[in-house]
């Protein structure tokens, strides 16, 4: 029997990518807030919001990226 996979739109991922983003957004800010001075880096919340936004833009671009490769395999 023949199984039909129904291909992700743009749009939905679009807003995959962006949730997986969110969620980690949160994940590297506590991160960069609480754990660097573990590492003798004390960031403050502004810095840790500034390193944060850096890596959720790369991670939401990658996400949304390999989502479109692996949609047309």
């Amino acid at each position: 029997m023949m199984t039909m996979i129904r291909r992700q739109s743009r749009r939905m991922s679009g807003i995959e990518a962006l949730t997986n983003a969110i969620v980690g957004l949160l994940v590297s800010w506590a991160f960069t807030y609480w754990a660097l001075p573990l590492f003798g880096l004390q960031p403050s919340p502004l810095d840790a919001t500034g390193i944060t936004a850096c890596y959720f833009g790369l991670s939401f671009a990658r996400s949304f990226v390999l989502r479109r490769i692996f949609n047309v395999l």
